[in-house]
């Protein structure tokens, strides 16, 4: 596996780069100490699998530069690693591209959990308060709450999860997909359907959740588990 470490503090880029070697197998880790090393390290060799993207950059905005990654290099899937755990960062992040979202307060057992959830193709996102109140599997995210201090990952969902939402198996199959961020042309390809049959499938998934967008069901979803990790019985490949 190869890696690409972009943050401009060498304390983190050191650290980050000792808990990933400690995944055990070949890892190849490069560090990048900003957008302009990370776009020359790509340039040379686009082959990594995974990069590791920090927020606050000297030279770049995070966010600016996460935008040109998924554009740039859509194959790679994006992890961010942020000091930052505000859910309104988090939010934009998956809205943006990235497949998951690690608080750098969180422990390592944490980064290496959330990055193996993202290499077996699903979405890690912290426990977030979801709103004021109620059931927060079922309420669309609030930008401006605040996250749920945790660490670790807890139990996975089960399937009887989301027993409560009445989704067709269908509508079940669509969901892992739009949490593996596929477009509705993609999911359409995988599920031999039409777009227009996706979008009304889509739409019924968005319903019965209780959410306006994809962004907020990949939450929604998190939020059944007890510390953020989207199951691999959804998230994994169907086939």
């Amino acid at each position: 596996m190869r890696v690409l470490l972009i943050d401009d503090h060498p304390l983190i880029l050191s650290a980050l780069e000792s808990v990933i070697q400690g995944m055990g197998g070949e890892v190849a880790v490069v560090g990048a100490g900003g957008a302009r090393a990370a776009r020359a390290a790509l340039a040379a060799d686009s082959s990594f699998d995974l990069v590791l993207l920090d927020l606050m950059l000297g030279d770049v905005d995070g966010f600016d530069l996460l935008v040109e990654l998924r554009s740039g290099w859509p194959q790679i899937p994006v992890v961010v690693v942020s000091a930052s755990d505000r859910s309104a960062d988090v939010i934009r992040a998956i809205d943006l591209g990235a497949m998951g979202f690690v608080p750098k307060r969180a422990s390592n057992e944490t980064l290496i959990e959330a990055l193996g959830v993202v290499m077996s193709g699903g979405i890690y996102v912290p426990s977030m308060t979801m709103g004021e109140g109620g059931d927060a599997s079922a309420r669309a995210p609030t930008a401006g709450a605040e996250r749920e201090a945790s660490a670790g990952i807890g139990h996975p969902l089960r399937p009887n999860a989301l027993a409560q939402f009445k989704l067709t198996p269908r509508q079940t199959e669509v969901l892992g997909l739009l949490l593996r961020g596929q477009s509705n042309k993609l999911i359409a390809r995988e599920l031999d359907l039409s777009v227009e049959t996706v979008k009304d499938h889509v739409a019924a998934v968005l319903r019965a959740l209780g959410v306006n967008s994809r962004t907020q069901a990949v939450l929604a979803v998190s939020q059944m588990s007890s510390q953020g990790a989207i199951a691999p019985w959804l998230s994994r490949p169907l086939h």
